[in-house]
């Protein structure tokens, strides 16, 4: 039952906390000018696929795929972060937090 507790904190915590991030794509005439973009799409990609079905072989390989998408959807600047008071993002944090640990472990411990 905890299990099923911690996963529905976990995402009401991603839900809470995605509300104030806004990924935005725009059209270039260059090639160029989307190449992060491209790249954070197909690391992001290759990450999770190896992550969730080569796990054993290439998991340290995975990890390093999904940062560096995650860096490259930053270097693209297709990501937009609307204000947020820090009392929401204490409690979408902490609910996020506390979700994952109640998932993984079956128990809080303070």
């Amino acid at each position: 039952m905890s299990q099923l507790f911690g996963l529905l904190l976990l995402l009401a915590g991603i839900y809470f906390l995605g509300q104030n991030i806004i990924f935005s794509t725009y059209y270039s005439p260059y090639f160029w000018r989307n190449l992060p973009a491209v790249g954070s799409v197909l690391a992001i990609m290759g990450g999770v696929t190896s992550l969730l079905f080569f796990r054993r072989q290439t998991g340290s390989f995975g990890w390093a795929l999904l940062i560096l998408g995650i860096v490259f959807v930053f270097l693209s600047g297709g990501v937009v972060l609307k204000p947020t008071s820090l009392w929401s993002f204490m409690i979408a944090f902490a609910a996020l937090i506390s979700g994952f640990k109640l998932l993984t472990e079956g128990r809080l411990r303070f």
